[in-house]
């Protein structure tokens, strides 16, 4: 059966998180299920691009902004597939298992279930209500990664190029489209670590739920961005 899965990866001065990123993808290499990498990037100015390129990813590059550069690398794709991922999540051991069963069964879309790479209760707290957020409301964050077909991914129009929120809008549009898969995800702590978990996630809701009620992205995008 010929590879049929596209790996999209948005980058932006990356290189501290890319290259584990990229290692835990050697499963699906492996076992002959990834077609293309591709790493699409905003301008990087330390060694992204250099690893991305060391490790024989198609690059894709333009303007910064996740939603417009998830959405050049997905015009870039050509696999029946795409699989999303964020540069400093890390799929699990058994994710080749869990995409190619939903592929095989599926022609909706599924999440990671996740985790983040820290100790504590908070990391556990923060980590369960986003995966409750997932199976109750079907809005998960990109830092979960997105499974999703070529058709269903035309058909709802694609990553939008929205400064913040472009993986709640591609949510809202799979509304009732989304499974979670049992494996799970880790990501990167380090914006929870620095800024107090309870802090940022306090932020995270008011931001989301400013987006919902209909507030300009590239506002919040420059709220949110401010240390």
């Amino acid at each position: 059966m010929a590879a049929r899965l596209s790996i999209i990866i948005p980058t932006l001065n990356a290189e501290a998180d890319l290259p584990a990123t990229l290692d835990a993808l050697l499963p699906g290499v492996a076992q002959g299920v990834i077609r293309e990498l591709i790493v699409t990037d905003g301008g990087s100015q330390d060694a992204t691009v250099i690893l991305a390129d060391d490790a024989g990813a198609e690059i894709v590059t333009g303007r910064a902004g996740r939603g417009g550069q998830l959405a050049r690398g997905a015009a870039t794709a050509r696999g029946d597939w795409l699989l999303f991922v964020h540069a400093d999540t890390h799929l699990p051991p058994g994710w080749v298992g869990a995409v190619c069963t939903h592929m095989d069964r599926c022609e909706g879309a599924a999440v990671f279930r996740l985790s983040f790479r820290a100790s504590g209760i908070m990391a556990r707290v923060t980590a369960g209500w986003a995966n409750l957020r997932t199976r109750l409301f079907g809005l998960p964050y990109g830092d979960q990664g997105l499974l999703i077909s070529r058709g269903l991914y035309d058909a709802v129009g694609g990553f939008a190029d929205l400064a913040l929120m472009e993986d709640v809008a591609m949510a809202r549009a799979l509304k009732g489209r989304i499974t979670v898969l049992d494996e799970t995800v880790t990501t990167d702590a380090g914006r929870y670590v620095e800024g107090g978990w309870l802090r940022r996630g306090t932020r995270n809701l008011w931001t989301l739920t400013r987006y919902l009620a209909g507030a300009d992205p590239k506002q919040l995008a420059a709220r949110y961005h401010k240390r």
